[in-house]
């Protein structure tokens, strides 16, 4: 665990106690990429530029090269102008949704149903994936800077993975959210997936791997997990929870229309530095890094330092329908 960090007990959120020397590294990095159009500099706050360094282990030269690969992204993809229309049809089995409660920490929750996949398109399933990882970072609360995702694994099975969509899923998540995961629970995942992780853990820092946790509906010891991190009363209870009103997809159309509405407003506070900004477009060119560091961005054997690019893999899958996918339709896509 990085120094800079004090974690709470059943995986609460990690409180950042900046010090002077990782403060410098801060404001090195600011002044490495220079001046900001609008959204890009709001996006570099002293929280955000933290988060790539604690991905890069305070390292300086790393860290910029990845949060220069993101702002060349951000400003070629757009995240913060997709809005709900756009992905709508994405989301009609409740594949992935934010829910209407939040833990005991006050962190947004990411619910994910691998086996309700119901789409073909690889492109439009990244896109509706950013959309809610871009509307959970919105509902954050001021101090928080993580979010929990509920992964049920009900119905999922091995025909369910798509490598081609895996690999993009890791990518994104790993590459331009770092450090935004708090905890991941998997929920009754099928027995084959633990020989998995067991392979996959050294590739995680310590840190990375006490996110992940493991839970069975008929196992006490790990539904404590769940009791620990939510208010029972208010979780769902496909997850061991007391509400039974379970996914609408015509209240949660109505509710992320509602939301798009703020997205504007958080794109235009007034919480970038003062520095100069161009009135031009952005040069993305400028953001291309010469950096001969052995930190690969693309793809790597190296540990990773958030569980973003494992989790994911399991997130958003290809899949044929399942029971408890409202209008599911059966699809195979390898």
């Amino acid at each position: 665990m990085s120094a800079d960090l004090k974690k709470s007990s059943s995986n609460g959120p990690e409180k950042s106690l900046i010090n002077e020397e990782q403060q410098a590294k801060i404001s090195e990095i600011r002044r490495l990429i220079g001046p900001l159009p609008e959204k890009l500099a709001i996006y570099c706050s002293d929280a955000a530029i933290a988060r790539y360094l604690r991905a890069r282990n305070w390292n300086v030269k790393k860290a910029t090269k990845m949060l220069k690969e993101t702002l060349k992204w951000r400003a070629e993809y757009k995240p913060e102008e997709i809005r709900w229309e756009e992905v709508a049809h994405e989301a009609e089995t409740g594949k992935i949704y934010r829910s209407n409660y939040i833990d005991k920490h006050g962190r947004t929750v990411l619910v994910m149903r691998p086996s309700c996949q119901n789409s073909k398109s690889t492109k439009g399933q990244i896109r509706y994936l950013v959309y809610c990882m871009e509307n959970a970072i919105l509902n954050l609360p001021e101090d928080q800077e993580q979010m929990v995702w509920l992964i049920d694994f009900n119905g999922f099975n091995l025909s369910h993975i798509s490598l081609k969509v895996t690999r993009e899923t890791a990518h994104v998540l790993q590459e331009h959210y770092p450090e935004r995961l708090g905890v991941a629970i998997l929920y009754n995942p099928p027995k084959f997936f633990e020989p998995f992780w067991t392979v996959a853990k050294p590739f995680l820092e310590p840190k990375t791997q006490n996110k992940v946790k493991f839970v069975y509906t008929d196992d006490p010891n790990t539904k404590k997990v769940m009791e620990d991190l939510f208010e029972m009363e208010k979780l769902e209870s496909a997850f061991g929870g007391n509400d039974d009103s379970g996914f609408d997809i015509n209240k949660y159309a109505e509710r992320m229309r509602e939301e798009d509405k703020r997205i504007p407003a958080f794109w235009t506070k007034s919480e970038a530095p003062p520095e100069p900004m161009p009135t031009s477009s952005v040069d993305l060119n400028s953001f291309d890094s010469d950096a001969s560091d052995s930190g690969k961005v693309d793809g790597s054997t190296s540990h990773v330092s958030d569980s973003e690019g494992l989790i994911s893999d399991k997130s958003v899958l290809v899949t044929k329908g399942s029971d408890n996918c409202n209008g599911s339709k059966e699809l195979l896509y390898r």
